[in-house]
């Protein structure tokens, strides 16, 4: 018995779904990122406006001062939807599950110098509280927001800082004790030194326009914090006492740097939208900007001395430079 195997190309009808092919102009094959966000939010026939907001619609574009022709103009560069956004976090929570192994399996942590493992202790395990803080601040742009281009990412945005609460938790633990995580508390709720970012953070949970909320954590807190943390006071510690707390932080290092990413392809193309968009921005920016400044100065003494004002500085000027790049009046 002989048998012939043959292969047969069979063309599909369609290369896409009929409202991609009305955005691309055509029927021609999308990206899966194309397909799984584009116009996929609700628009039409909801049964009635929600009884706690009834000025609003259930997704309502003028839950914000911020005026788009088109929402899905938002894209993120990074091309993220649930697939590719959980492999690319798996892949850096296994970098970062071997750095927390590496140095609890050779004994870095009992090897690391005291008076710099205090400086780790007191500086870093409150700012999970900050993170904490980010991943309601997520939550609520997700759930407030319009158009699942500029939602789905603040989502996992939100997700990502419940990641980095936990890792910070973690570092505590790893260079300390269960006491400290409670020590850290105490000063988050009581020490001066905290309640300025403290307020920030708790007043930035009422704020009720959803792209203000954006701008004062995702650009303004995330631009300043991050760098001061995880470039500036890392950088003093490692000078002081070795890599340690770097390996142990590395997965805000780099979740921060594919973050900027985003955000800055958000705030460049919502202020190229209009003028009245761009003052707009200019101006939220410039308010939270001065918070966070006046927020971050104590905090970063505890971590950096003397140094603190000039390392805030620089951070301040490197953001400043991000966002007059990305079209805001600096």
């Amino acid at each position: 018995m002989q048998i012939d195997l043959r292969t047969v190309s069979i063309t599909p009808l369609r290369q896409t779904y009929q409202h991609i092919a009305d955005r691309q102009g055509g029927d021609k094959a999308a990206s899966r990122y194309i397909e799984a966000t584009m116009d996929v939010q609700a628009k039409d026939n909801f049964h009635y406006r929600p009884t706690w907001d009834p000025a609003h619609e259930l997704f309502d574009a003028t839950r914000t001062g911020i005026v788009m022709k088109d929402w899905y103009a938002l894209k993120d560069p990074r091309q993220l939807y649930y697939g590719t956004y959980t492999q690319a976090r798996a892949r850096m929570q296994e970098t970062a599950e071997a750095d927390f192994d590496f140095v609890e399996t050779r004994g870095l942590a009992d090897k690391y110098d005291d008076a710099a493992r205090r400086t780790a202790l007191d500086f870093y395990v409150p700012l999970r509280h900050v993170a904490w803080g980010a991943n309601m601040n997520g939550a609520y742009q997700c759930a407030y927001g319009y158009g699942t281009a500029i939602t789905q990412p603040c989502l996992y945005a939100s997700m990502d800082q419940l990641g980095i609460a936990q890792y910070l938790s973690r570092l505590g633990l790893l260079l300390g004790n269960p006491g400290d995580l409670e020590a850290a508390k105490h000063a988050w709720l009581e020490a001066p030194a905290w309640q300025g970012l403290r307020r920030m953070v708790e007043d930035s949970w009422v704020v009720k326009d959803w792209f203000e909320l954006f701008v004062a954590q995702n650009v303004v807190l995330d631009g300043l914090l991050f760098p001061l943390a995880y470039k500036e006071a890392d950088t003093a510690l490692s000078d002081k006492a070795g890599p340690t707390v770097s390996m142990l932080t590395r997965f805000q290092t780099e979740w921060f740097a594919d973050a900027c990413k985003w955000v800055d392809a958000v705030v460049k193309t919502t202020a190229a939208e209009s003028a009245g968009n761009q003052q707009l921005l200019s101006k939220w920016y410039a308010d939270w900007r001065a918070r966070a400044i006046e927020a971050l100065g104590p905090v970063a003494g505890i971590a950096l001395g003397d140094g603190a004002p000039a390392a805030l500085e620089r951070c301040t000027a490197a953001l400043d430079a991000r966002m007059s790049k990305s079209g805001l009046a600096v």
